[in-house]
């Protein structure tokens, strides 16, 4: 019990610091009355969003709600399994939707404070991106904490073991509610974000010529609205649930693994030092002017360096204290965490213009816009080997060190744990993630209020920078989610012996059951990306013609002398992203339990494990190649090959708008689909236990 109330200190000190960095950032000075008329129309844009996302998510939870109601009265589910979920998902949009209220803020001063110099611009963007981390890792331990207290008094009067049991076992399902807001919030931001910037760059930029951002092109602010509801919001919802599914799977193979109360407290203890050290590691970014790529990247590092190493020194002495005769233990947390800033390495190394990958596919352009898209595949396809490789080593050493080889329960518990420390600093590893878009929100309202080009080259350097931490931030998230989700399969196998002990399930390859689950658990990921790709070029499309009407029918628009209609494509995009996010979120409901239905327990865990492999690869290689052509395009901007406007440039640009759902829709988002479609196989796994046809 002592953990717990650590854990609720460290989510005190995770708001407390994010409410500093918000009055920080909101002391900035605003600049111009252009600068705040044009940051105001982003924000009532994105807030209209939002309260029209929220409202139908709203209705999704409610049917839900009412779901599990009924299977808890049937005596498939505890009545506590409904109320986890509500809040769940609650605390994942609140999470998002404080991260997006400070970005769209933040933007003007962001712009501001590059007027003055490189650092002022870095600091109030990293310090607008803190809030969204510490929110996120402080809400994550508040819910957590408050539900392990309410359990704890409600289960009271059980032995010790049984008590913790059931506090897992419950916490477990919290997980699905969070979850489920993730994927909408994804989905529906990535839809929003990249119909517009589609729309705004193949005819602003390719078709008309004028520049990114430029006031004339109508689909602007609604460019600028997408970065703040999928790139901040969704993925502020996105770690949310990544994060407390890691603690709570961990926490109940725990128990599995015989641990108990110490085994639990554990990840808990971590996430909360965790806390203590981001706060101490966001001191530590900090820039000088004319800083190349490099050095800022350098800046950002060295906060998230400082962290882990700290993370690395508490992680020996948590082991110590609570599982003394398990020092293996450490090993694992160790591995997680050094795969994490591995695999953000493998991510910079790829897709900054800083290395040759990008270089080279900016080379491609010299040759037209087929060798761009060409070489973008393939620098994404490959940029899979490391992470996997990475990945799979750490599950190895994480399971045998944790002594797996003589209790499998034992070695699970490690993996567990691997995921946690991964996680651990969380906080600001979110930071620098969510500091991309309002960089990349600076530049645009640099652009759009004229001011000098000095200031628009340091936005620029922001958010080429904000590109590469944001690619980092998906690897990272990816990388996390495949781990969590071994995690969780193991949660649901263990959690199917709990419902039905004497069922003798079969988990061999050569069972049928298995092998046609891991068929359609492979297929998930693409069918689920060619869903929301599609959804993204429909919405697109309709951008294409409304900026093209816009063009032809307005006159004086490309003069600058009469002001586009910004509202119509923000309201088109809305409604399409409400509209085209519904299928692709419900798969991931549907199909595990349609699965399990006829399957059973065994057709599940081969469709867990399927969409996890394939799951995992294919959002590494979209995230990858979308942002190596983003940063290519950049990297031509800044004068290579020509430059702005050349044959070379539009060709890069193509690659970048091809590139747009690959990183911040489709890529992003699988990682949640094979976390909640374990989450939901949890849920109804008394259901499917019950009543499987074969």
């Amino acid at each position: 019990m002592n953990a717990i109330y650590f854990v609720a200190l460290g989510s005190l000190a995770a708001i407390i610091f994010a409410l500093c960095m918000f009055l920080r950032v909101k002391k900035q000075p605003e600049g111009t009355p252009e600068m705040v008329r044009i940051s105001e129309a982003v924000r009532k844009g994105a807030n209209a969003y939002l309260k029209r996302q929220y409202t139908g998510v709203a209705l999704f939870f409610a049917v839900v709600f009412c779901i599990l109601l009924i299977m808890a009265f049937c005596g498939y589910l505890s009545f506590f399994t409904p109320f986890a979920f509500l809040t769940g998902g609650f605390f994942s949009g609140l999470s998002g939707f404080i991260g997006m209220s400070t970005a769209t803020m933040a933007n003007n001063r962001t712009a501001q404070g590059a007027s003055l110099s490189l650092n002022k611009g870095l600091r109030v963007a990293f310090s607008a991106g803190s809030v969204m981390g510490f929110t996120v890792v402080g809400l994550g331990l508040l819910d957590l904490s408050i539900w392990y207290l309410i359990l704890n008094g409600a289960f009271h009067n059980l032995p010790v073991d049984e008590r913790i049991t059931q506090i897992t076992a419950n916490m477990l399902t919290f997980g699905m509610g969070a979850s489920s807001m993730a994927l909408f919030a994804r989905v529906g931001g990535g839809i929003f974000t990249k119909a517009a910037d589609v729309g705004a760059d193949l005819v602003g930029k390719v078709e008309a010529g004028i520049p990114e951002d430029d006031p004339r092109n109508p689909a602007v602010i609604a460019d600028n609205v997408g970065d703040n509801v999928g790139d901040v919001a969704g993925m502020g919802a996105d770690l949310y649930e990544s994060y407390v599914g890691s603690i709570v799977s961990t926490a109940a193979l725990a128990v599995a693994a015989g641990y108990g109360v110490s085994g639990v407290s554990v990840p808990m203890m971590l996430a909360a030092i965790g806390v203590i050290a981001s706060i101490i590691g966001s001191f530590f970014v900090k820039t000088k002017e004319g800083a190349s790529q490099k050095n800022l990247l350098q800046a950002l590092r060295t906060g998230t360096y400082i962290s882990a190493v700290l993370i690395v020194i508490a992680a020996f002495f948590v082991i110590k204290l609570l599982l003394p005769d398990h020092m293996g233990l450490y090993i694992a947390i160790l591995s997680g965490l050094i795969a994490g800033v591995l695999i953000g390495a493998i991510t910079e190394y790829f897709t900054s213009d800083t290395y040759k990958p990008t270089k080279k596919l900016a080379d491609s352009s010299e040759t037209g816009v087929a060798t761009v898209i060409i070489s973008g595949l393939s620098l994404g396809m490959l940029s899979t080997v490391a992470p996997v490789v990475i990945v799979g080593i750490s599950v190895l050493v994480s399971y045998y060190c944790s002594g797996g080889s003589s209790d499998f329960n034992a070695g699970l518990y490690g993996i567990g744990l691997s995921a946690v420390g991964m996680l651990s600093t969380l906080g600001i590893t979110l930071a620098t993630d969510a500091y991309g878009p309002i960089a990349d929100n600076a530049g645009g309202i640099a652009e759009m209020t004229h001011m000098e080009s000095s200031v628009r080259e340091r936005t620029d350097a922001l958010d080429s920078l904000g590109n590469t931490t944001a690619a980092t931030g998906k690897g990272f998230a990816i990388g996390s989610a495949a781990l969590t989700a071994l995690a969780l399969i193991a949660s649901y196998i263990d959690k199917v012996h709990q419902i039905k002990p004497d069922l003798n399930l079969d988990l061999a390859i050569t069972n049928p059951k298995v092998l046609v689950g891991l068929f359609i658990g492979g297929m998930l990921p693409f069918l689920f990306a060619a869903l929301t790709m599609d959804a993204v070029g429909k919405a697109a499309q309709s951008i294409v013609i409304e900026v093209r009407r816009q063009f032809k029918t307005i006159v004086g628009i490309l003069e600058g002398k009469a002001e586009p209609d910004y509202a119509s494509c923000v309201d088109m995009c809305t409604k399409s992203a409400q509209k085209l996010m519904v299928a692709p979120a419900m798969i991931a409901v549907i199909i595990p339990i349609v699965v399990g239905l006829l399957m059973g327990p065994e057709g599940v865990a081969g469709l867990l494990a399927g969409n996890t492999v394939t799951g995992f690869v294919l959002a590494i290689m979209m995230a990858n190649s979308g942002g190596a052509w983003d940063n290519a395009k950049k990297y031509i901007e800044q004068g290579a090959h020509s430059g702005k406007g050349s044959d070379q440039h539009k060709a890069a640009v193509v690659g970048d708008t091809v590139g747009d759902p690959f990183k911040d829709t489709s890529g992003p988002s699988i990682n949640i689909l094979i976390k909640l479609t374990s989450m939901v196989s949890i849920v109804f796994a008394a259901l499917i236990v019950a009543n499987y046809l074969i």
